[in-house]
């Protein structure tokens, strides 16, 4: 078994979209995680886009990195604060920053296709990452 953890601030939106694409994508003996330095809930837009891209997260749930006891072969970070706050873990680690779309600003559309913009940068990251890797 291979465990991995995909880990932001909040774990409302990156990680969410990180976990839900990766569940879809990784090998048979990889258990996928997300988890956040603090816990937010998840983020109604998340959920929204992840539908359009056909993919639920309804079932995950927000929870904190210390709500996990697991031994992780691998740390993703997705955020700049997760990457430098997260906690010492044996394994390995690496950051893959992406901007937290919680924070856009302007119209209702603007913040919603800020949304659509990192989860697709987030999917084509894991797909790269699981055609390029062997676990």
């Amino acid at each position: 078994m291979f465990n991995i953890l995909f880990l932001c601030t909040g774990n409302s939106c990156r990680s969410q979209m990180a976990e839900g694409f990766a569940k879809n994508v990784a090998p048979d003996g990889v258990q996928i995680y997300s988890a956040g330095i603090e816990k937010h809930g998840i983020n109604p837009l998340a959920l929204q886009v992840m539908e359009e891209a056909g993919i639920s997260i309804k079932t995950q749930i927000s929870k904190t990195v210390d709500e996990l006891d697991i031994d992780f072969d691998l740390i993703i970070t997705l955020c700049d604060h997760a990457d430098t706050t997260c906690p010492a873990f044996p394994g390995n680690r690496i950051h893959w920053g992406f901007f937290d779309p919680a924070a856009a600003t302007g119209s209702e559309e603007d913040v919603l296709n800020q949304f659509r913009t990192v989860r697709d940068l987030i999917s084509a990251r894991i797909t790269e990452y699981f055609n390029d890797t062997e676990l």
